[in-house]
């Protein structure tokens, strides 16, 4: 037991034991994917908040359906031809034996969620679709250690006002439990206030995980989302996890919560032409000590561990040729 919060000690979604994150990165494309796995299946929930998602097997995870877990989660680049990492991971975990059973076959279960990066400056004259070999290539990379910035489903990701990417951040609660978020930023809001290096996420910052620069002194009008729309090409999307041993159903409800992350680290979030979609995760290692308590911590802190894997996820992207915005670090580091 713990008497305050602290992150865990690599600062990552991994921080829940058990967990591994493998990403893929192609620069000639400009995309990338990253996948979530464990050595034994896990409970999963998701709730969508954004107007323009795109999903693979997520009607799956409602909590009256028959499967209760999954043996992986993947994020990607690609709009809908990013679904296809999905098969490149299930086609591997079936490889290895992994899947549920029916019958004598065993079929893997790999809920997706896809993020639109097609007109972020890359090349996308594929002959062949690239993301089935781009989820393998996640999966086998796969491990509790793993970098956050322009890589994996980040790969390509941008917001209203600068290049996005992948980030990732924990916490241990005074409970004993470990929460984590992992995130691949592709808004059409922004992470930063106004024209200023400081970002929506700044009061929930530990340490100085994104340069540790404090609130903002000055804010634009809040009724008024100041950002473009003429591409219609966005999506945040990601994974909150913890090894609090939850059902389906509270796994679902935890997703739902974290949405709050989003909206506390991009201004405006949840539009029509964003896909926000969040997978919640139990490994179910540690069991709740007060079941009502303990579930309103949870989803509270994965808000709020959310908020903050965004602002890691700006804070951590580098430009990369071709790149249509400029990284946080090149305009303001």
């Amino acid at each position: 037991m713990t008497t305050t919060t602290r992150t865990g000690p690599l600062n990552l979604i991994t921080d829940v034991a058990g967990l591994r994150v493998g990403n893929a990165t192609d620069l000639t494309v400009k995309t990338g994917a990253t996948v979530l796995v464990a050595d034994a299946p896990f409970t999963a929930g998701v709730h969508v908040m954004g107007g323009a998602p795109g999903t693979r097997e997520t009607d799956l995870l409602a909590p009256d359906k028959t499967v209760q877990q999954v043996d992986a989660l993947v994020l990607s680049g690609g709009s809908a031809f990013g679904l296809d990492a999905a098969s490149g991971v299930a086609d591997a975990l079936r490889r290895m034996g992994r899947g549920f059973g029916v019958g004598a076959q065993r079929v893997p279960i790999v809920p997706a969620a896809i993020l639109f990066d097609l007109n972020n400056g890359g090349d996308k004259d594929w002959p062949d679709n690239p993301y089935k070999p781009l989820g393998r290539a996640a999966l086998e990379a796969a491990a509790t250690r793993f970098d956050i910035g322009s890589l994996g489903a980040g790969t390509g990701a941008i917001t209203a006002n600068l290049r996005g990417g992948l980030g990732s951040a924990s916490v241990i609660l005074p409970s004993g439990h470990t929460v984590g978020a992992l995130v691949a930023v592709n808004a059409l809001g922004s992470a930063t206030v106004g024209d200023s290096a400081h970002f929506w996420a700044a009061p929930f910052e530990m340490g100085d995980e994104f340069g540790g620069l404090g609130v903002a002194q000055r804010y634009p009008d809040p009724h008024i989302a100041v950002t473009k729309i003429a591409s219609h090409a966005n999506t945040t999307i990601g994974i909150v996890a913890t090894d609090a041993d939850l059902t389906q159903a509270q796994c679902t409800r935890m997703a739902t919560a974290a949405h709050d992350g989003f909206a506390r680290a991009l201004v405006p979030a949840h539009t029509p032409m964003d896909g926000d979609l969040i997978f919640a995760v139990s490994t179910g290692a540690r069991p709740l000590g007060h079941p009502v308590i303990d579930t309103l911590d949870l989803g509270h802190a994965a808000a709020t561990c959310m908020a903050r894997a965004i602002a890691r996820a700006m804070f951590a992207a580098t430009t990369l040729p071709g790149d249509v915005k400029p990284g946080w670090q090149d305009v303001y580091g």
